[in-house]
C-alpha cells in the first residue's frame, strides 16, 4: 500500500475526531443524538453485488479448510470463529506451528466495512488481507504464492474454480478474491440498530445511560459511524502513556515517527463477544477495556456505576445469532 495514501487519510480522520468532542450533538433527544452520531449497519457491503453464489460458497470452503496452512492444521477460521463472534478468544493466536503472534486476533464480522485492513491498517481492502495470514510464516505458514496453488492443485479445487470462474482460474489472486466475497457476506445485525431505526425500546435503561455516558465522555470521538469505529487511526495513550511500548504500531508501516503508538481504531460492534481486548490482547474485560480507554485517551476516571452502563450499552452492540451461538457454547 503506498505509503503516501496512509499518511494523507490521517489528518481528516483525527479532525473528525476532534470535531465530535469539541462540538456536542445537538440532538434533543439521546435517541437523537444517537442518529446523528451513528448508523445502522448497511444492508450489504461495498463490492457484495458483484459476488455469485457460487464464489461466495467458494470462498466460504476455502475459509474453512485448513489444508491452507503449511501443515493442514490452520484455516482462517481457526482465529476468526465466524459462529462467536469473528475472533477466537485468545490474547494473542497461536499458529499452524504454535508459535503465537504478537497481536490480537480482530473479529471478521463486518471487516469489509472498515476502511482499511490489520490493526496497522497495511492492507487497503478484504482482498489484500485474506494474502495475508496464509504467508505469514507465524500464522499459516505457507512458503509462497505458488506453493499454495500448487498444494490445491492436486486436491478438488482446480474443478470447483473452474466452475466458478472458469479455466485455469486457481491461482492466488482469485483464492484471495472468493474468501473475501464469503468475508462480505458477514454483515451482523444487533439491537443498537434497531434502536438507531426508531425503536426506542430496543434498549433499556441502563443501556441507554450507557449510550449517554458514551456520548457525553467523548467515546464517540473516535468511535461513531455505522461500526462505531473502524474509520480512522489514534494513538493509544493520547493523555497518559499505554504499558505497552514494544509496539509501534502505524509508524511500522509509514516510517513516520509521529505515527508511533498509532492504530486502527477498532469497530464497538460485537465488542462485547471479542475479549480479550486491545491490539496486544491484555485486557481481559469489557469494563477494563473501558475503565482503560477513559484513562488514557480522554483523561478521565469513571464511577463503576458510568463504566458498568457503558459496558451495557457495548452489550446491545452484538450479534443477535453469535450472541445465541456463544450462550449455546456456554451450556455444552
Amino acid at each position: 500500500m503506498p505509503l503516501k495514501k496512509i499518511k494523507s487519510s490521517i489528518p481528516a480522520l483525527t479532525l473528525l475526531a476532534g470535531v465530535l468532542l469539541l462540538n456536542p450533538v445537538s440532538a434533543d433527544t439521546l435517541q437523537g443524538q444517537a442518529q446523528s452520531l451513528f448508523k445502522p449497519l448497511p444492508a450489504q457491503m461495498p463490492g457484495a453485488e458483484k459476488d455469485t453464489e457460487a464464489l461466495i460458497s467458494l470462498g466460504k470452503k476455502l475459509y474453512h479448510d485448513p489444508r491452507l496452512s503449511i501443515n493442514d492444521s490452520q484455516s482462517c477460521a481457526s482465529c476468526h470463529n465466524v459462529m462467536t463472534g469473528g475472533d477466537d478468544g485468545e490474547a494473542t493466536s497461536p499458529g499452524a506451528k504454535g508459535e503465537r503472534g504478537d497481536r490480537n486476533a480482530p473479529t471478521v464480522l463486518n471487516a469489509g466495512l472498515q476502511f482499511k485492513q490489520f490493526w496497522d491498517g497495511r492492507a487497503a481492502d478484504l482482498i489484500e488481507q485474506a494474502k495475508g495470514p496464509i504467508l505469514n510464516p507465524i500464522e499459516m505458514g505457507m512458503p509462497s504464492p505458488e506453493a499454495v496453488v500448487e498444494k490445491l492443485s492436486a486436491t478438488e479445487y482446480p474443478k470447483l474454480f473452474e466452475q466458478t470462474l472458469g479455466k485455469e482460474s486457481l491461482n492466488y489472486d482469485n483464492i484471495a478474491l472468493a474468501i473475501a466475497a464469503f468475508e462480505r457476506t458477514l454483515i451482523t445485525r444487533d439491537r443498537f440498530d434497531n434502536y438507531l431505526k426508531g425503536d426506542n425500546q430496543a434498549l433499556n435503561d441502563a443501556e441507554k445511560r450507557g449510550l449517554k455516558g458514551f456520548i457525553n465522555n467523548g467515546c464517540a470521538g473516535c468511535h461513531n459511524g455505522a461500526l462505531l469505529g473502524g474509520q480512522s487511526y489514534q494513538k493509544i495513550g493520547v493523555l497518559k502513556p499505554y504499558k505497552n511500548t514494544a509496539d509501534a504500531g502505524l509508524e511500522k508501516v509509514t516510517g513516520e515517527t509521529s505515527h508511533k503508538y498509532w492504530f486502527k481504531v477498532p469497530t464497538l460492534r460485537n465488542i462485547a463477544l471479542t475479549a480479550p481486548y486491545f491490539h496486544d490482547g491484555t485486557v481481559a474485560t469489557l469494563e477494563d477495556a473501558v475503565k482503560t480507554m477513559a484513562e488514557l485517551q480522554l483523561g478521565k476516571k469513571l464511577s463503576e456505576q458510568e463504566v458498568g452502563d457503558i459496558a451495557a450499552f457495548l452489550n446491545s452492540l452484538s450479534d443477535i445469532k453469535s450472541v445465541t451461538q456463544v450462550s449455546m457454547s456456554n451450556n455444552h
